[in-house]
């Protein structure tokens, strides 16, 4: 992820973040540390490195790394096996979504 991706204001005032600081993002997903980690060495999951060496995540991976975290426990799934099914599952979002447009054409 780019920082063109990170908004800028022009006034002073405070704005709602997009992303979340890695013990933030940890907290949110209830996910295990040294998992996030293996998400990141994958590729899987989105992270922006401030010059502090902070890690940050887009909200928008919340969901994501929830349902991944819950299809592992539930099914007993390696880090792998879990990214396979999510991202499995969002394919079939997409083709439904997709299938549904080209009906309304119909």
């Amino acid at each position: 992820m780019s920082d063109k991706n990170l908004e800028t204001r022009k006034d002073s005032s405070p704005s709602k973040s997009r992303f979340l600081h890695w013990s933030e993002f940890i907290r949110a997903c209830e996910i295990n540390p040294h998992r996030l980690m293996e998400l990141m060495e994958m590729g899987w999951v989105d992270s922006v490195c401030t010059e502090n060496e902070d890690y940050l995540f887009p909200e928008s991976d919340i969901f994501k790394v929830r349902k991944l975290v819950r299809l592992c426990k539930d099914f007993e799934l390696s880090t792998v096996g879990g990214t396979i099914i999510v991202d499995l599952l969002q394919e079939i979002e997409d083709l439904k979504r997709e299938v549904n447009e080209l009906r309304k054409l119909l």
